[in-house]
């Protein structure tokens, strides 16, 4: 389902949308344990960058994985062409292929359990129909920049928020 092209046109407005670049990374210290999630957005058009991290107490990777693309999409003020990348085949696959099939089945996998994190695919389900998505799977830790920055700033954020739990 990756596309090429720089813009894409909104149906009936005729306007190109705005190109961004979406890199996340969530982390996890225990599974579950406390995490953080982190996201930097990049306008190649201008350079102009953004980045975000947060934190949770009590999480799993795959959940702060998640909240990392949902904030970082949630942060576009409007309709946007997004090549997302993230080294979590988890999200890409859920959201490339597998989604689809849970709303059909009322959110349940193949073999008719619950979808876990269901609440996040919600989220996203609603995200992804505001933006054009693009998916790219890179290898993490292996020395992408962006990645590595998702990365460092993700376990910052879980590490800033387990001492805010130790200093109380």
């Amino acid at each position: 389902m990756e596309s090429e092209g720089a813009a894409s046109m909104d149906a009936g407005v005729g306007q190109a949308r705005p190109v961004v670049e979406l890199h996340t990374d969530g982390a996890c210290s225990g599974n579950p344990g406390p995490g953080g999630w982190a996201y930097v957005l990049i306008h190649p058009s201008t350079g102009k960058r953004r980045e975000a991290s947060g934190a949770e107490l009590l999480t799993t990777n795959n959940k702060m994985e998640l909240q990392a693309v949902i904030e970082g999409l949630g942060a576009l003020s409007k309709p946007s062409s997004v090549d997302l990348y993230s080294d979590s085949q988890y999200v890409l696959n859920g959201l490339r292929e597998w989604m689809e099939s849970w709303k059909k089945r009322g959110w349940r996998t193949a073999d008719k359990k619950p979808v876990k994190n269901q609440d996040l695919w919600e989220q996203l389900d609603e995200l992804k129909k505001k933006h054009e998505i693009r998916f790219h799977w890179i290898k993490g830790h292996n020395d992408h920049p962006e990645n590595e920055r998702c990365d460092q700033m993700a376990v910052e954020a879980r590490e800033r928020l387990v001492a805010d739990q130790r200093s109380r």
